[in-house]
């Protein structure tokens, strides 16, 4: 076992003139033991320096493996980032070979299916199909279905949201038994950060309702969804470390090689958030749907009273 002398010495990141402190968390390594709140063995597990596949192996491990949230004859939706016609090298959607290796995961646990959407902001044929995320499903043995049209989404109501007090979800997460959220680290030119939480303005169809109702806010409003995910996966093996959404070269991408898992969609974000802050400044502050989040008791941005399960590879 590593002790944290090992766990917390620098790493250089690829395109960053600096180094960095493995996830940017400062509390102590906890010890195995389980989480009162969700009866797992840790909140949050963050894994760093493996490739992508190999780091959702040692994450999922530790929360006791797949089967721990998916069960025989289950249908399984996973919400990836996949909204840009973008190459997997341009840090815009999550990584392929991570979605491939899930939905085997899934299905390995006897699931029924394994569904995959995003609505797209490009076209979304392309945006599925570059993104190297459409071949990667289907080759693993699950389906990706389309999101462009407004007959594939549902009215639902938020009553513990604050603006966004309806929305219309994709049938592919109100149909389902599970889902899981699958974003990438990147940064946003509107929300400064967009990870777990702010991923799931791709789950509805009026992305526009989110811009003209305070982004902030809404994206913290549809988090508190009454069908959560039932685990968040935090790609970071790449991030876009600035013009984000979309990215404009390679220029903006590095190569961190992380991954956090966690049931708690704000204290993935703020772990993540921590771990970007020192590719770039980003302080919590600034990515205000985070507090807005913690307000709403969707989850909590006080890490270190979390049990933190951190691997280094």
């Amino acid at each position: 076992m590593m002790n944290r002398h090992d766990f917390l010495k620098t790493m250089a990141l690829s395109g960053v003139a600096t180094t960095m402190n493995p996830f940017g968390l400062t509390s102590v390594m906890t010890q195995k033991g389980y989480s009162a709140e969700t009866g797992l063995p840790f909140d949050l597990v963050a894994v760093m320096g493996g490739e992508p596949v190999d780091m959702y192996k040692k994450a999922i491990a530790e929360l006791g493996g797949i089967k721990t949230f998916v069960k025989p004859g289950n249908k399984v939706t996973l919400k990836p980032n996949m909204a840009w016609d973008r190459t997997p090298e341009g840090a815009a959607n999550t990584n392929p070979d991570l979605m491939g290796a899930i939905v085997r995961d899934c299905l390995e646990a006897g699931a029924k299916e394994v569904v995959v959407f995003d609505h797209t902001c490009d076209d979304w044929e392309k945006a599925y199909k570059t993104s190297g995320i459409a071949d990667a499903v289907t080759a693993a043995g699950g389906r990706v279905v389309p999101a462009d049209l407004e007959k594939y989404y549902r009215e639902v109501k938020l009553p513990r949201a604050k603006n966004l007090k309806t929305a219309k979800i994709h049938e592919a997460i109100l149909d389902c038994d599970v889902w899981f959220n699958i974003p990438i680290l990147k940064n946003h030119g509107g929300a400064n950060m967009t990870i777990a939480m702010k991923n799931l303005m791709g789950i509805v169809w009026d992305r526009r309702a989110f811009h003209d109702n305070d982004l902030q806010q809404c994206i913290a409003d549809i988090c508190t969804l009454e069908k959560p995910a039932a685990l968040h996966i935090i790609d970071a093996y790449r991030a876009m470390k600035e013009n984000g959404p979309r990215g404009r070269s390679l220029a903006d991408v590095v190569n961190p090689k992380g991954l956090f898992m966690s049931t708690d969609p704000v204290a993935a974000d703020t772990a993540a958030v921590k771990f970007f802050g020192q590719i770039r400044e980003m302080p919590l502050e600034i990515v205000t749907h985070l507090a807005n989040g913690q307000d709403l008791k969707i989850g909590t941005m006080d890490i270190d009273s979390l049990k933190i399960k951190r691997i280094k590879m």
